[in-house]
């Protein structure tokens, strides 16, 4: 980088490293963690009994823990460790704040074990990778800013003009992730730790997979990239391949990704239009995400022969090798012939954990092992361990990935096939679950390899400081200010000789010789507001349609709100994480309506706060569940012991929804939210609703009983299971019923809905 040509006398300033070791183990304890739930929770795939009839260790609980603790623990803390370590040296300045720093430091950790702790209790917004409630959720926000104080506030006393490359990219993750965390956090309270969101059925899907695959763009890539063009460089003691390539890949994974999030929608009750959108951005991402790849890949020219004996050069090989992987293998699933055979299958699963493990897990442990002999000012204990931990790792991925691609192939094949006479093939769900069972074993094996390596990392780190010197050396740095009053110089016309060229060919020359960002990349509070302009601009083009246009949502005049017992059961449907396994989606498809029903439709959402479309099928669709088994007494044997119904079965027990009391006093308050939110209860349900509750428990007990007189005198008539049987026997029944007479007003905000039951 080059200074100023005048430039004022030389500051003194050291760094603080003391924040990033912090964040160095936060990361690698935090990734212990939660890939260490992932085994466990892998494991209950094949073990259902793993979960001790407990209800805080059932797969529906653990999986936001996992996913959750991989993504803000893990990859979050070491987001923080590379951003603090890099930017100090980028921008020759220490922190804004160490108490900032702090701030930041403990507020993460704190939402983190809050999370840690809820999450199994059963307190969800039940979507993923946004499950935290409400209070956590304006922690972050809270935390974040800090740390976007802190950020800023460093760029602003920076001691080097411009801005590198990998600074661009934190700017990115910023502001992007602010932009997303608000805006499908928006949510009404019903309790301290109960809330519903803001938004209902077909919107509330568009939203969360916009924040979802963007968490996945801005949380787990646009940072990550940013560590890559900071660090692997620093490894390969080589510059950056390109500079032209760093923009063109910036700004087009800036301005394109944040449009592909309908792409997870595909055949849903999204609006065509808007699938399709996310489809086709999803498949320009292909070329800026390879172009970054190869500016990962082509900065080892000249270095290659390092690799062989550098473990921390293979883990950035590799990590950029499924860099590259994953970003192709995502717009080709976003096609939808390709999504129609993948979506609710693990191939999903698979292709999530390539780019969980190969790009976020490697590019992480490269980063540590160059960081530890620096932070630690120690030799690194043991350079074969680093070896050993990478080829476990590699192994462990494959292991993994393989039988799980295979997996989800096997799924989406056996749920479409028909024999000679139009059957299908394999009607029973279970079928499929059985199938895969030897496959989920080799996926324990391999996730256990990954863990074993991770685990003799943090042996490697911890053997490294305990060789680390008394008193850390503190060297000094030294770097003159930046010139005040500085303006950059306007951008230079194009040499090429105005008789031999067009005018387009002359801006066509400045635009490509980027003299222009050059001008930017010294004005970051320019470069930042176009960030944000971009990130922005991009989501509104498909929001504001979302959210306007009528006819994105065709309203059906026979559904009604759930009354408030099946309020409270599909609250505990949330609560228990049933959405990890089951979707509530019937695809337009001939294999889809044969097994599951009429396709759903999107006025049937309208009243869903939060939707519980899922995203796999570990069991079948329950869309539908209301027309196709009625039974109560059914419903309790499958809650209780779910094999006593389906032999095969890989759910896990739930008895504590039998003996476990439903609280009545609390079903008021949850209708008084959704009024809030618009849904037409009226006066009598809202003034009623704790009696309402009780009577239709009552009638749902006395038809179980109907069916099996042995539950006479049970007790069953006020436990939490029977409002949830009630919320699943409403699923998928308003189509078959008549439109309602109008009585009187609704006290909810929205009008009542109008439109026709055959909505096409």
């Amino acid at each position: 980088m080059t200074q100023d040509s005048v430039s004022p006398p030389l500051e003194s300033f050291s760094y603080d490293d003391a924040i990033v070791r912090k964040f160095v183990l936060a990361t690698l304890g935090w990734g212990a963690i939660g890939t260490l739930v992932g085994v466990f929770i892998a494991l209950q795939l094949t073990l259902p009994s793993l979960s001790f009839d407990l209800p805080w260790l059932t797969f529906g609980r653990l999986r936001p823990l996992h996913t959750n603790a991989v993504i803000f623990a893990f990859a979050g803390n070491a987001i923080f460790a590379a951003v603090y370590y890099s930017s100090q040296r980028l921008l020759k300045a220490r922190m804004f704040s160490g108490l900032l720093s702090n701030l930041h430091f403990w507020g993460w950790q704190a939402i983190i074990l809050a999370g840690a702790i809820t999450l199994p209790l059963g307190y969800t917004q039940g979507k993923e990778y946004a499950e935290l409630e409400w209070p956590i959720d304006v922690a972050i926000a809270v935390v974040w800013v800090v740390f976007a104080i802190n950020f800023f506030g460093t760029v602003a006393r920076r001691r080097e003009r411009h801005l590198y490359v990998a600074l661009w990219f934190y700017i990115a993750t910023i502001i992007a992730i602010a932009v997303l965390h608000i805006f499908n956090n928006l949510v009404v309270p019903a309790t301290a730790l109960k809330s519903y969101s803001l938004y209902a059925g077909v919107q509330d899907a568009f939203m969360q997979w916009w924040y979802g695959h963007n968490a996945v763009a801005f949380f787990l890539t646009t940072p990550f990239l940013g560590l890559m063009y900071y660090f692997l460089p620093k490894a390969a003691n080589r510059p950056v391949f390109s500079y032209k390539l760093s923009i063109l890949h910036f700004w087009s994974i800036v301005f394109i990704y944040i449009w592909a999030g309908p792409h997870h929608l595909h055949y849903t009750s999204v609006p065509a239009w808007m699938s399709t959108l996310g489809m086709l951005f999803s498949l320009m991402l292909w070329m800026p995400s390879w172009g970054g790849m190869l500016n990962g890949l082509l900065t080892l020219r000249g270095a290659w022969h390092r690799v062989a004996e550098d473990p921390i050069l293979k883990f950035y090989v590799v990590g950029v090798t499924f860099y590259g992987m994953s970003t192709f293998e995502g717009p080709m699933m976003s096609i939808k012939s390709v999504n129609a055979l993948s979506h609710y299958t693990d191939w999903t699963i698979a292709h999530v954990h390539a780019g969980a493990l190969g790009w976020v897990g490697f590019m992480t442990f490269g980063m540590i092992y160059w960081l530890i002999p620096r932070l630690y000012q120690s030799e690194l204990f043991s350079k074969k361990l680093a070896t050993t931990h990478f080829w476990l790792g590699t192994i462990g991925i494959l292991l993994y990935i393989i039988p799980i691609y295979a997996a989800g192939l096997t799924q989406g094949l056996m749920w479409r096939a028909f024999d000679t006479s139009g059957t299908l093939l394999y009607g029973d769900f279970i079928e499929t679950v059985i199938r895969l069972n030897p496959l989920y074993w080799i996926r324990v094996l391999g996730g256990s390899l990954y863990v074993a390596g991770l685990l003799l990392c943090i042996w490697n780190l911890l053997r490294t400081w305990m060789n680390r010197p008394k008193t850390y050396e503190v060297p000094v740095v030294r770097a003159p200010a930046l010139s005040k009053g500085w303006k950059p110089e306007p951008t230079p016309p194009s040499p090429l000789h105005p008789l031999g060229t067009t005018e387009l060919g002359r801006k066509l020359d400045v635009l490509f010789r980027a003299d222009w960002h050059r001008r930017w990349e010294g004005l970051p509070t320019r470069f930042t507001v176009w960030v944000a302009i971009a990130v922005v601009s991009a989501s509104l083009f498909e929001i504001v349609p979302t959210f306007i246009v009528k006819s994105n949502v065709k309203t059906i005049a026979s559904v009604q709100p759930y009354t408030p017992l099946e309020l409270a059961g599909r609250d505990l449907y949330v609560s228990e994480g049933c959405y990890n396994c089951h979707s509530q989606m019937i695809r337009p498809m001939r294999h889809e309506t044969e097994r599951y029903g009429e396709y759903s439709k999107g006025g049937e959402f309208v009243y869903d706060h939060p939707f519980q479309w899922g995203s796999r099928r570990i069991g079948p669709d329950l869309h539908r569940i209301g027309q196709t088994n009625s039974s109560v007494s059914w419903h309790v044997r499958h809650f209780n012991r779910p094999t006593d119904t389906s032999e095969g079965s890989i759910m896990p027990a739930y008895p504590w929804l039998l003996t476990d009391v439903l609280d009545f006093s609390a079903i008021p308050g949850k209708v008084d939210a959704q009024v809030t939110l618009g849904v037409p209860y009226d006066e009598d349900e809202v003034r009623d609703a704790e009696a309402l509750a009780r009577a239709q428990a009552k009638e749902v007990f006395e038809k179980l009983v109907a069916e099996d007189a042995s539950y006479a005198g049970s007790g069953l008539e006020d436990k939490k299971v029977i409002a949830l049987i009630s919320y699943l026997l409403r699923l998928g029944t308003d189509i078959t019923k008549p439109p309602p007479e109008e009585t009187e007003p609704k006290v909810g905000l929205a009008a009542p809905m109008t439109g026709v039951n055959d909505e096409r």
